[in-house]
């Protein structure tokens, strides 16, 4: 899929642990889980809105597209 999330990388960056992150966000660590792994189909703005608060980021810093060969 040409849609990569960087989720990880983030999250390493601010220290914080899947359980905590899905706390705040109030969302499963199964979810969460899908979406770190690039399985999920698609996610709500109310949900990348919550990751952005509690990380600190922008939309475009978990969201990277790639052109695939």
């Amino acid at each position: 899929m040409p849609i990569v999330v960087n989720l990880d990388v983030m999250m390493a960056k601010r220290k914080m642990s899947s359980g905590e992150l899905a706390e705040k966000i109030d969302i499963s660590q199964a979810n969460l889980s899908i979406l770190k792994t690039g399985k999920a189909k698609a996610i709500r703005f109310s949900t990348l809105e919550a990751i952005c608060k509690a990380l600190d980021c922008q939309p475009g810093d978990i969201l990277e597209y790639r052109e695939q060969d």
